[in-house]
């Protein structure tokens, strides 16, 4: 076969297997078939006359890219841009089959479709095209042109058909390496990302910026990082950026079962979301109300636990695929990391916050303490581990406006608990002013609260001030609040609720700018049982309580109070003991001491008396309360009741009514007489004698 080639011939010995073979040579020189197609052009233009030569490449079924060609477009780098395969007539659009050779382009091409007009204007007269295919699918072809007519035979396309299926084995390296190539891209730049994050251990704070430079390798108009919280099924959103038609939520998004499921999945890919997400959950109507139509979800995870996950968002449909999710999960890992340190930081962060916390604490108890010994001029000490969880508690409530509950049996020392209370609050140089409502009856009680107008009752000579007025600013002290008559609990309530009074007899509405303490030794859950206590006063009252435990449960504490009282007596008394002896020690250690601190107290005071600046001895002490079975028969011996006990028990609210009844007859009526008989304040009294229904 002789075939004219320009200037040149080419005898039969050139045989088309030797110009495949050249080919091979030149293609896997290089995967970038551009670089050398004029030698590929060359070889082929030994068995083929052409004037030029390209290689075009499919993608997405419908495009075309020109891979390769002879032509020069250095003034037009748009030509190398895709095209969609309908810029050409049907006689020679890229198709996976035959198309038979063009011999007279002028005559075939139609110059309204912009593929063929471009063919017409580079004055081409012939053309021919030979398609390839990879693992069985259309991936594109081969084309040769000549300014001659009739330069193609359909011999010379059987000996096209070889070259093209080579020269689409090219294209198909070339395309996994440009893949591989353009992964690792991403993938490196994702990592050059980490200089980003390691900006702030607070990913929100770079979370804008992180959107910005992963955009380019991984396209969206909204990114977000969610927290997950199994527990409850709901995620939060943790940092959001982008466009969306709705602003993200601040409260956690319900998750169902099926959704949480899910959530641990390598990752997501939502091609169309309105097609494919029915807005049947509270996520799925978020999403939708975005406006977004594509979405890529990975997850985000801590210690081997799926935490949250990151999402990507598009307004255009089928924008992601699998490689796009491995640069999101790349991201998202990196993302992870900054998680951990960040957790590990604010755990670091909460652990210095509360150990500093613990220092303010102790040092303002320390403070508190020794101004309030000061002033007082008492010593408030313990070494027990309830009494420092009590000063902590002090500690803690002292510096707001909270109001207090102070509960404990008597002698305990809740009114020096509640005077350390208000030293401690930014109330301290202000009034503290106590008042103990079992000391008065109802009227007095609630005129020495609210104060009263001129003329208010009888005896009522001049205009009062009351105990919450003289407070103003500072602290009211209400101890024995249990004693507080029904009346009188009804009208404080409402300054608790309104911070508002009037004086009795007035018209004029004050303000009670008061911080409240009140402190009880009475079971107030059993009076509101009884009905002897508000159930909603209590609620008030009781916003922040501390319970005093008694001496007998804090033992550490007694010797180390007999020895603070020791010295602080001895200094007031003028008469200083030497020290406590052994056997009073341990009568100390051993005795219960009902009546708590003040008894212990009263105790050391006594007994400095009689030591005479020596040693107390345990003969200095005093014998102690009687137990409850002794106190008992001493009341009713007392009483005149020298009886034995009747064989169904005693009824001690009979005994009860018959003391109260004795003692008053004993007073001639004298309520105030009779109260010190029976050992009660005029409220205990009173509130027996409407019990007991005793005139």
């Amino acid at each position: 076969m002789r075939v004219a080639l320009h200037d040149r011939e080419v005898t039969d010995s050139e045989s088309l297997a030797s110009v495949l073979i050249e080919i091979a040579e030149i293609a896997s020189e290089t995967f970038e078939l551009q670089d050398v197609f004029h030698r590929v052009a060359a070889a082929v233009r030994r068995v083929i006359p052409f004037d030029n030569m390209g290689v075009v490449r499919i993608i997405e079924g419908d495009w075309a890219v020109k891979h390769a060609t002879t032509l020069d477009h250095t003034d037009c780098p748009e030509c190398s841009n895709p095209v969609p395969l309908s810029s050409w007539s049907e006689r020679i659009r890229p198709r996976p089959g035959p198309i038979q050779p063009i011999c007279d382009a002028p005559t075939v091409l139609d110059a309204s479709y912009p593929g063929d007009r471009d063919i017409l204007e580079a004055g081409v007269r012939s053309a021919l095209w030979e398609p390839f295919r990879v693992n069985q699918a259309f991936a594109g072809g081969v084309w040769l042109c000549s300014r001659t007519p009739n330069a193609f035979s359909d011999e010379h396309r059987e000996i096209l058909k070889p070259i093209a299926a080579l020269l689409g084995q090219a294209v198909e390296h070339w395309r996994l390496w440009d893949a591989e190539r353009r992964r690792r891209e991403r993938l490196d730049r994702v990592e050059a990302l980490l200089a980003t994050l390691a900006e702030s251990l607070d990913v929100r704070q770079i979370f804008e910026r992180l959107s910005e430079a992963i955009r380019p390798m991984l396209p969206h108009h909204l990114m977000v990082l969610t927290e997950l919280d199994a527990r409850s099924r709901s995620i939060r959103i943790v940092a959001s950026t982008g466009e969306s038609d709705v602003p993200a939520p601040t409260e956690p998004v319900a998750l169902t079962e099926g959704e949480l499921m899910r959530r641990a999945q390598e990752f997501e890919i939502f091609r169309d979301i309105p097609a494919e997400v029915e807005p049947a959950t509270e996520r799925d109507r978020l999403i939708r109300a975005t406006g977004m139509r594509s979405w890529l979800r990975v997850p985000v995870g801590l210690s081997g636990e799926v935490r949250g996950g990151l999402s990507f968002f598009h307004r255009e449909p089928s924008r992601y695929s699998r490689d796009d999710a491995e640069v999101a999960w790349r991201l998202a890992d990196r993302v992870a990391l900054t998680l951990s340190h960040q957790q590990l930081a604010e755990e670091a962060r909460i652990a210095a916050e509360a150990r500093e916390r613990a220092e303010r604490l102790a040092a303002t108890v320390e403070t508190l303490t020794r101004e309030l010994e000061a002033r007082e001029q008492r010593p408030v000490v313990g070494v027990s581990q309830s009494w420092k969880d009590l000063l902590r508690h002090v500690g803690r409530v002292a510096p707001s406006d909270t109001t207090v509950l102070i509960t404990g049996e008597s002698g305990t020392g809740k009114e020096v608990i509640s005077r350390l209370v208000h030293q401690g609050s930014p109330r301290s140089g202000k009034p503290f002013v106590a008042i103990n409502c079992a000391a008065l009856p109802e009227q007095l009680l609630e005129s020495e609260l609210f104060g009263h107008e001129k003329g208010a009752f009888t005896g009522a000579i001049a205009t009062k001030i009351g105990r919450i007025e003289q407070a103003a600013g500072g602290t009211l002290f209400l101890d024995e609040i249990a004693e507080m008559s029904p009346m009188v609990q009804a009208k404080f309530l409402r300054v608790l609720q309104e911070r508002e009074f009037q004086r009795l007899g007035g018209t004029r509405t004050l303000k009670a700018d008061v911080r409240f303490i009140a402190a009880t030794n009475r079971d107030l859950a059993d009076a509101i049982a009884r009905q002897r206590f508000r159930e909603d006063l209590y609620y008030r009252l009781n916003v922040f309580e501390i319970p005093i435990p008694p001496l007998r449960e804090r033992p550490e504490d007694i010797l180390v109070l007999a020895h603070a009282f020791l010295e602080d007596l001895g200094h007031t008394m003028a008469r200083p003991a030497a020290g406590i002896s052994r056997d009073a020690r341990e009568w100390m250690l051993s005795y219960a001491w009902p009546g708590n601190v003040r008894e212990l107290r009263n105790a050391i005071e006594r007994a400095i008396l009689l030591c005479d600046g020596g040693l107390i001895a345990r003969d200095h002490l005093p014998d102690g309360m009687p137990r409850d079975e002794d106190a008992l028969g001493l009341k009713l011996n007392g009483s005149g009741w020298d009886l034995p006990f009747p064989p169904g028990g005693l009824d001690l609210e009979a005994v009860e009514r018959g003391l109260v009844k004795k003692a008053l007859a004993q007073a001639k009526g004298n309520k105030s007489r009779a109260a010190r008989l029976l050992g009660l304040s005029r409220a205990q009294l009173y509130s027996r004698l409407e019990k007991y229904g005793v005139e």
